[in-house]
């Protein structure tokens, strides 16, 4: 009963220093009110590679003398890439992304950008801003891309690359880097890498799901350990990179096959050989599976399984497993094709 009296006169003397932390300090300003502009219902697109998608942005009222900005902001750079001006009646476009975009226009009131044939560098944050004098307001959106995260290193081992080598890489294999976003969801989803590896800010992680002696200890939690901001000329690590929907299919030729001869196999049929990217895709939204190893792009073997199963690497989990990168002369597998 004692114990109950002196808690509740704590509280008491206490409620008023709590209640004051959770009040906006008086003379601070309020958040910006959006005066022309509505507030989009879901902020957030979902998208894949190829596909159409249109960020919302609708005015409530049209003011005398505005325009309307879209701009795509690129924090690495600190800065925003002009994507199209409109001011009701005529519009002009900019930038690389100026020939697959285009303002829906459906009423005179909207404003939405839509950009077709979505690539994987159009993910990101967009601003689409009215500018009116004094007046001007804005709404932020994101583009996201639907995907898969895969870590990479070359066929002369681990940690490699510096920074440019590794987009460059990622970029070969129908791919980007990745940003910490698609790191961080793809940890989520299951990914341990103990190898740490370049992301799209120039930042450095690694992805761990299950606390080992070689990957910082047992006793550090699960989590996407990082290493920070590195050098991007002098240091190496491996890569993370993301790549998303297919437009077209991957499929394997059965064979006992070296690489020059998987290569042609392919082009016998009217297609290429497979990027590593590609099968990740393939095994990601159409469910491939196959327990045969293959030849790739870059000279690595590797089979995708989505049902798991003693005979297929025993693994307990999906996942596109590698045989590294045999020598190119061995004739031991077949090979997986890429038709767009």
């Amino acid at each position: 009963m004692h114990r109950l009296l002196l808690l509740s006169c704590l509280w008491l003397l206490t409620a008023p220093l709590v209640s004051s932390i959770f009040q906006r300090p008086t003379g601070s300003p309020a958040p910006p009110h959006l005066q022309y502009l509505l507030e989009p219902l879901h902020s957030t697109v979902h998208t894949q590679r190829g596909a159409t998608a249109t960020l919302p942005c609708v005015l409530r009222a049209l003011p005398r003398n505005y325009r309307v900005k879209w701009s795509k902001v690129e924090p690495a750079n600190y800065g925003e890439n002009v994507i199209i001006i409109t001011n009701g009646l005529y519009h002009k476009n900019y930038g690389p992304l100026s020939p697959r975009v285009h303002l829906r226009h459906s009423h005179r009131y909207d404003a939405s950008l839509t950009i077709t044939n979505v690539a994987l560098e159009d993910e990101g944050r967009y601003r689409c801003q009215l500018v009116n004098g004094l007046d001007d307001e804005s709404v932020s959106l994101t583009l996201h891309l639907e995907g898969v995260v895969f870590p990479y290193q070359p066929s002369n081992g681990r940690y490699k690359f510096n920074y440019h080598e590794a987009k460059k890489a990622c970029e070969q294999q129908d791919s980007r880097l990745a940003t910490y976003q698609q790191l961080y969801k793809a940890w989520t989803e299951g990914l341990d890498w103990c190898n740490a590896g370049w992301i799209l800010d120039g930042t450095v992680h690694y992805p761990i799901i299950n606390s080992r002696e070689p990957c910082g200890g047992r006793l550090l939690l699960p989590g996407v350990r990082t290493y920070g901001t590195r050098d991007k000329q002098k240091d190496r690590f491996d890569a993370f990179c993301f790549t998303s929907a297919l437009q077209g299919k991957v499929y394997f030729i059965r064979g006992h096959l070296n690489f020059k001869e998987a290569g042609q196999a392919c082009r016998n049929h009217g297609a290429a050989i497979a990027k590593v990217g590609q099968l990740y895709s393939a095994w990601k939204f159409s469910q491939l599976d196959r327990c045969d190893g293959g030849w790739l792009a870059d000279g690595s073997v590797r089979y995708p399984i989505t049902t798991p199963r003693e005979r297929c690497g025993g693994l307990p989990d999906p996942g596109v497993r590698s045989f590294g990168f045999p020598s190119k002369e061995l004739r031991a597998y077949g090979t997986y094709c890429f038709v767009g």
